[in-house]
């Protein structure tokens, strides 16, 4: 029996999918409201439950074998702060608590290359080269350096994954790049399909590292079902492209004009600043913050030569990803 937490996300959804694939019984937690039926499915076994309550936690784990951590919070919004700490530490950390009282259960995790660290010195870097700053599952978080909200939340959950393996938990952990897949136009990275879709004009200079989610979800499965590792992480993640190149694979895909006003470093922090002004008067969310301004300006790869070592397999081609996602978001 397989526990999901997460599945009406993109991640956690696609693994529903994977895991029927494979003929396993699952089970799988909502907050709000049951999530109907995928035709071409096993049925799930949807459970109320908050990552938060920790006692509805050990009664969905009632019978459990091996428990998928896909829940999370991903956010820039400064407002949103303590709810990030809410739900992906405290809630990781109800989780990690949840399976040590259920000795042989093995845990897999999806964190992000958030947690890997690295913004600071890639801002550093940025001053003296172009040349991408190359990260893998060995850097090291940088205690002193200023990271955002989201980031840390996510290396503090990670914290207590790693504090479940020290007591005896067998876990692994997987962290994904910007993850591609069909999914809501108004969440997560599908925004940017949204984005080319309605042909706006305009892009930033920078880069993005992104990965397909029906990898992220095959190399997780495999990683916690196929084999005995445990106390590793993996990041995930085909390759680093020009956001400009990212937006014109989106817009060919959907026979859209694509964006050829490039939108300079200064503009762009000029924008965040009046959008957080915004946000302070109204209430509303900012369209663009401090954080997503400078992320993709600064010069990071990550490696994912792990995962390809161990698994003996590669990532699909970004061509191949835009074009489907494209496909199944027309169709929609």
């Amino acid at each position: 029996m397989i526990l999901v937490t997460g599945g009406t996300g993109l991640v956690g959804s696609f693994l529903l999918a994977e895991l029927s694939r494979r003929g396993l019984s699952v089970r799988a937690i909502y907050r709000s409201e049951m999530p109907s039926a995928v035709a071409g499915m096993q049925p799930v076994e949807w459970v109320p439950g908050d990552l938060r309550d920790g006692l509805g936690l050990r009664s969905a784990l009632e019978g459990v074998t091996h428990v998928f951590h896909c829940a999370g919070l991903v956010s820039y919004a400064p407002q949103d702060e303590e709810e990030l700490l809410r739900i992906n530490v405290e809630g990781t950390a109800n989780i990690v608590d949840a399976c040590l009282e259920r000795p042989g259960i093995r845990l897999g995790y999806v964190s992000s290359v958030a947690a890997l660290g690295g913004g600071a010195a890639a801002a550093q870097r940025e001053q003296v080269t172009t040349e991408p700053l190359r990260i893998d599952e060995q850097s090291q978080w940088d205690l002193g350096a200023e990271h955002n909200a989201y980031a840390t939340s996510k290396y503090l959950a990670e914290l207590e994954v790693w504090r479940g393996i020290s007591e005896g938990l067998q876990a692994v952990m997987v962290n994904p790049a910007v993850v591609l897949g069909p999914a809501d136009w108004h969440r997560s990275s599908t925004r940017l399909f949204r984005y080319a879709y309605d042909e706006h004009r305009f892009y930033t200079p920078s880069s993005l590292n992104l990965v397909d989610v029906r990898d992220v979800v095959e190399m997780l499965a495999s990683l916690t079902l196929d084999t005995n590792r445990s106390g590793e992480r993996y990041v995930l993640s085909a390759g680093r492209w020009p956001l400009a190149e990212v937006l014109g694979l989106m817009a060919a895909g959907f026979g859209k004009r694509a964006p050829t006003v490039a939108v300079p470093g200064w503009a762009a922090e000029t924008i965040w600043r009046l959008e957080h002004v915004r946000s302070l008067l109204t209430g509303a969310r900012p369209l663009i913050t401090r954080d997503t301004a400078r992320a993709g300006r600064r010069p990071l790869a990550y490696q994912a030569d792990k995962i390809r070592h161990e698994l003996g397999r590669e990532f699909r081609p970004l061509s191949e990803t835009i074009r489907w996602c494209c496909q199944e978001l027309a169709q929609a």
